[in-house]
């Protein structure tokens, strides 16, 4: 058993954002590696209580210590996350559809930073061993190089912008309050259960032999990092001590997206035409990790290459294409 598993076993774990896309694949492991995992998903009416949950296995929903159901946004938040026990607290709850923020702005900042200051506000009152709070490569706008923590932040869309407040409110928590945490920067994360974005919208295309439309030139490129790997960069971090350090999880290499669309038509064997719409606002051209901060401090590195990485997506995507993407009549 290696010392990750064992690190694991038997300890209370809270995760905001529980049945999301990143946060089910966390809370997944956790639990297989006999975490003590406390869900925290979305106040939501309890008819939609099962569907909220449709991301994470049966297995792991009945082997959850706890489901709570809460707006983090909301003014409840801080009262009911201060009574919850927990050694370690894993914040991924965010709206996180970059496009959602250009059109509804106001919604998504606040959203994504008040869930963020209650979470930090909670933390202060229970004072969890370690809160591994969820930021995004988003914040860094476009940069020519391989990006390291160092770089600035340069957010390019209102998305962007929330997740930097977050970003900042975290590390000023640590160093006014002392609150024990890490800020962890996921680059593009995909795979199983990921349904928006470009990976999984060009593979349900692909499949359906429906035209694949690419926002702009198709030059931007894109740190594609499989969602396995993802997770073992953040179960990585939270073994380290919480001293308020920013981490990357990224591959290191880049991907052309235009490169990405031809790579899923092949992959898939399909007939489906790519084809170019107009660019989108705040796009930004370049993103791509410098992960050498994490993998000096953890050993972590990337297992899965691009080609792998899709190649277990497309099994995922063959067996639910019709159920997240319904054909239209």
């Amino acid at each position: 058993m290696s010392p990750t598993t064992t690190h694991w076993a038997g300890r209370q774990v809270l995760v905001t954002g529980a049945d999301g896309f990143i946060g089910s694949h966390l809370t997944e492991t956790l639990v297989s590696r006999g975490a003590r995992v406390t869900a925290v998903v979305r106040r939501v009416s309890a008819a939609q209580v099962t569907h909220r949950l449709r991301n994470l296995p049966a297995a792991t929903v009945d082997a959850l210590e706890r489901v709570v159901h809460v707006d983090l946004a909301g003014p409840s938040a801080v009262d009911v996350l201060s009574r919850l026990e927990a050694d370690t607290w894993f914040h991924l709850a965010a709206d996180a559809y970059v496009p959602a923020s250009l059109d509804q702005p106001a919604d998504v900042v606040r959203t994504n930073v008040m869930s963020t200051l209650h979470v930090l506000l909670a933390a202060q009152q229970r004072q969890p061993a370690h809160l591994l709070v969820t930021s995004s490569s988003e914040v860094y706008g476009s940069q020519q190089d391989a990006i390291t923590e160092r770089h600035p932040l340069e957010p390019a869309t209102p998305y962007a912008a929330s997740k930097v407040a977050c970003d900042r409110l975290a590390w000023s928590w640590h160093h006014t309050y002392g609150l024990p945490l890490t800020i962890v920067r996921p680059f593009n994360s995909y795979g199983p259960r990921h349904v928006y974005d470009a990976v999984p919208l060009f593979l349900a295309r692909a499949l359906r032999g429906e035209p694949i439309t690419i926002n702009g030139s198709g030059e931007q490129t894109r740190d594609l990092t499989f969602v396995a790997d993802t997770v073992a960069g953040f179960l990585a971090l939270a073994e380290l001590p919480a001293t308020g350090e920013t981490y990357n999880i990224g591959t290191g290499t880049d991907h052309r997206i235009i490169d990405v669309a031809h790579a899923i038509v092949e992959l898939t064997g399909s007939h489906s035409e790519i084809v170019h719409g107009p660019a989108r606002s705040g796009e930004v051209l370049k993103l791509q990790a410098d992960p050498a901060k994490l993998t000096a401090a953890t050993g972590w590195r990337a297992e899965y290459d691009l080609a792998e990485g899709l190649a277990d997506n497309l099994v995922w995507m063959r067996e639910h294409v019709e159920t997240v993407w319904p054909t239209r009549s």
